[in-house]
């Protein structure tokens, strides 16, 4: 009869155990198990982490990811000895700046020829890149200053690097603003430095009395007083004689200034202005 306690005999050395996972060993009491015999494939070596995923290839037009653009440089002046027959201002990847007194209609006339193009092209307003500035925003009519000098400088600026940029990747632009010819400096200077000399600029002047009744017709911080209005068409009066194309829209619709506008660029393009 077995008693309890009475100790089985082990298996000769090597045997399989039936049942074992591995048919390995049976370990002996207080020795450590024996380990499975390695699987095919393995090297002994502790396991790697998995390499990092490739990076992803560049995306395809119309994907979405990153999308490198042409830098914009400096507009440059349109090559010497082109032929005005052959010259199709309408589709020419042109930089336009319309310069013009409060009530000219230079923004309204800049926003039409930009939709009415039949190429590509931005409007950019210098009034409304400087009124991006919302909390602490110098605001001229409230006192030039130095304050309100430097954001007008930084907003003109900001027009300029994004001229570059429209006319590099192929999208035309016409910029609008109050450029006074008795600072010269400061206005058509600023504006060479920053967009190039092949900038094309354009005076919309019209009479006094029709900037006032366009000038009352504003509301908000875009309208000014009459005085004001007055002294500053006054001013821009010295455009007269500088050389630069002048179109009088006193008495013509938005449609017809901007194909005025076409025909001007057309021979600025020919024979670009001396400024």
């Amino acid at each position: 009869m077995q008693q309890y306690g009475t100790q089985q005999p082990f298996p000769p050395s090597g045997t399989p155990t039936p049942g074992h996972p591995h048919g390995g060993q049976v370990p002996h009491p207080g020795h450590p198990p024996v380990p499975p015999p390695p699987q095919p494939g393995w090297s002994g070596a502790p396991a790697q982490p998995p390499p990092p995923p490739a990076p992803a290839p560049p995306a395809a037009d119309g994907a979405t990811g990153h999308v490198r653009l042409p830098s914009g440089d400096p507009v440059p002046l349109p090559p010497p000895g082109r032929d005005p027959a052959a010259l199709d201002a309408a589709r020419a990847a042109v930089a336009v700046l319309l310069i013009g007194p409060a009530g000219a209609g230079k923004t309204t006339v800049a926003r039409h020829w930009a939709d009415s193009r039949p190429v590509p092209t931005a409007h950019i307003s210098l009034d409304d890149v400087r009124e991006w500035v919302r909390s602490g925003f110098a605001d001229p009519q409230s006192g030039w200053n130095d304050h309100s000098e430097a954001q007008y400088r930084l907003a003109r600026r900001t027009c300029g690097f994004a001229a570059r940029n429209f006319l590099a990747n192929g999208i035309s632009c016409i910029l609008d603003d109050a450029v006074f010819p008795d600072r010269p400096v400061v206005g058509l200077g600023g504006w060479k430095r920053h967009v190039g000399p092949g900038l094309i600029p354009v005076v919309v002047l019209p009479g006094l009395d029709v900037v006032l009744e366009r000038n009352a017709e504003r509301t908000g911080n875009r309208r000014l007083s009459d005085e004001e209005v007055a002294h500053i068409h006054g001013r821009m009066a010295g455009w007269y004689g500088s050389g630069l194309p002048i179109i009088d829209n006193s008495r013509q619709d938005v449609a017809t200034t901007a194909r005025m506008l076409d025909d001007v660029v057309a021979r600025s393009l020919a024979s670009p202005p001396s400024w």
